[in-house]
């Protein structure tokens, strides 16, 4: 998308426990944000990234320094009810487009039992669908994901079927 869009405004969006910012030699699912940070440092770009959902509990000192240092915009899991629209819509109206990335580890385990990095508390399914459909609804949403689906961890397809929901929301809202 950066590529495609020099001259505007990319934004990620990213829901998701997990910072996503690590350190490493190599390419982990720990890894991505930080490797676009670098990607935009070396293109001489602004790098424009909000998680959204992500837990204090399950990321390191190292990685909050590093999303104060990249200018990362934050709402915790236990603030996202009360927070998370209202940053959206910030965002929404700095933006020229934006990329929405769903890691489906930002719910709870009890929601979605089909990842590898189980939330303890997370966001519930329907706190984290207002948000994902404002941003369907934005008119700049250029491309959407959902991450981290692990079907070994699944429980009686109940994670599948979670996933597949909120895939058939964002294919309803972003029409």
């Amino acid at each position: 998308m950066l590529d495609a869009f020099p001259g505007e405004r990319v934004v990620i969006i990213n829901l998701d426990a997990h910072l996503d910012l690590r350190n490493a030699s190599q390419a982990t699912s720990g890894t991505p944000f930080r490797q676009l940070a670098l990607y935009c440092a070396e293109q001489q770009r602004e790098f424009h990234y909000a998680c959204l959902g992500v837990s204090r509990a399950a990321n390191t000192r190292a990685l909050w320094d590093e999303a104060a240092r990249l200018n990362v915009t934050l709402v915790e899991d236990l603030d996202f009810p009360q927070q998370a629209l209202r940053v959206v819509e910030n965002i929404l109206n700095e933006a020229d487009r934006v990329y929405l990335t769903i890691d489906l580890d930002v719910m709870p385990t009890g929601e979605m039992p089909a990842v590898s990095a189980p939330a303890a508390l997370g966001v519930p399914a329907r706190d984290l669908l207002p948000v994902i459909e404002r941003v369907c609804r934005s008119g700049k949403l250029q491309a959407a994901d959902l991450v981290e689906f692990s079907p070994g961890f699944d429980r009686d397809g109940q994670g599948a079927k979670l996933a597949a929901r909120l895939a058939w929301q964002i294919a309803h809202w972003w029409a």
